[in-house]
């Protein structure tokens, strides 16, 4: 644990001012999470964590408590909060519910998307095309502002209040298994999915982000050594 806190400590110095401690303490652990630097499985100490983020326990249990609430952490009895272990069972859960919702938020978009609207998203899959093939949190940020530029388009707030820690979920995996998000060999995707809300097609917008997502779901479930999840 102590290499993990190492991290953190040094992560709760980056953290943006103006925000509360338990703010501050959920965006650190938080982001540890989703980049591995805390493993699945590993522990939270409440008692621990306070000390090295130099915080009290209090804002450290309400940023557990809201991981918890977002599907990143779990509270195992008389053994405390840790992190939520990656699982075939647990991706195939997160990605039944992405399709849900994001072919939802697409078909909107499709229908509701504007010249304004499509060049903020010609200009976000610009930077992620030009963004390294890796997985650095600056290749993730790319990827996830080109797909919520489309999203936005829905208009709808409720929409977006529930794709995203859903997203977030799947980012662990996408971390954990880098060599899956291939984007150069998938950069056709998302150009198709851009193309179908340009063209104000609902239809093909939707079928489009629905293969996406489902390819990206099958190549996670293979590298964990479990079976595809979806015919595509």
């Amino acid at each position: 644990m102590e290499s993990h806190l190492a991290v953190l400590t040094a992560s709760a110095g980056t953290t943006r001012g103006h925000r509360t401690l338990a703010e501050k303490a959920y965006e650190v652990l938080h982001a540890a999470i989703i980049t591995g630097a805390l493993r699945p499985g590993v522990r939270l100490p409440i008692e621990e964590l306070a000390e090295h983020l130099e915080m009290s326990p209090m804002p450290i249990r309400e940023a557990v408590r809201r991981l918890d609430a977002v599907g990143l952490v779990e509270n195992v009895p008389h053994r405390g909060a840790r992190v939520k272990d990656l699982s075939v069972t647990d991706l195939a859960e997160v990605y039944e519910v992405r399709l849900a919702l994001e072919t939802a938020a697409i078909r909107r978009a499709a229908q509701r998307f504007t010249d304004a609207r499509a060049e903020h998203a010609r200009e976000s899959l610009s930077l992620l095309e030009a963004a390294a093939d890796n997985a650095s949190v600056a290749t993730s940020e790319a990827h996830a502002q080109f797909h919520f530029a489309l999203y936005d388009a829905a208009e709808s707030l409720w929409l977006l209040r529930v794709i995203r820690p859903v997203w977030q979920v799947s980012e662990r995996y996408a971390l954990e298994w880098p060599q899956v998000r291939r984007l150069a060999e998938r950069a056709a995707e998302h150009r198709d999915i851009l193309a179908a809300c340009e063209a104000r097609d609902p239809y093909r917008a939707t079928a489009a982000l629905r293969h996406h997502l489902a390819t990206t779901a099958n190549s996670l479930a293979a590298a964990m050594g479990g079976e595809p999840l979806y015919d595509i």
